[in-house]
């Protein structure tokens, strides 16, 4: 039997009925249409899912809908102002960080959870923060420096 979830999506309190057993990932698409959340593996390993659940990427296959009850999620929806796309969308675009563009949205809201945890952004730890992200259609050098790129962007680089 369906049950009453209440969750603020992208900035907006939204309340939807789905059942008990419903993902996060299936409820965003399938019950909110907010089909930017890829659904891949549906097994937690390739990343196309992912979004931000209180701040941090997670894999919404792997989340009960109702265990995102009175949180707050971003998706890549909810990743730009308006028209003017975040930087590390600008960097990936410029900087030819995506191909078929399948796994990119959970690979910019990776991107974009690890630059707000404070961090500091080397490649090192931006390849770890993109560790669960799988890419088909790159080698990652692409990915890897348009994120190096966004860090200057949003100013997170060291000096």
């Amino acid at each position: 039997m369906k049950q009453q979830l209440q969750i603020t999506i992208n900035g907006e309190l939204r309340q939807v009925l789905v059942e008990p057993y419903y993902s996060l990932l299936d409820t965003l698409r399938d019950e909110l249409h907010l089909t930017g959340t890829k659904k891949g593996c549906d097994e937690g390993d390739c990343g196309a899912c992912t979004v931000l659940l209180n701040g941090k990427p997670v894999c919404s296959c792997l989340v009960l809908a109702h265990a995102a009850h009175d949180c707050e999620v971003t998706t890549i929806e909810g990743v730009a102002n308006g028209q003017e796309l975040h930087p590390v969308q600008q960097a990936f675009v410029e900087h030819g960080g995506l191909q078929c563009g399948y796994c990119t949205p959970g690979i910019i809201l990776s991107t974009v959870g690890f630059l707000e945890s404070g961090e500091e952004p080397t490649e090192e730890n931006i390849k770890h923060a993109l560790g669960g992200n799988l890419c088909r259609c790159t080698g990652y050098s692409k990915i890897i420096e348009s994120v190096m790129v966004a860090v200057k962007a949003t100013g997170q680089g060291t000096e």
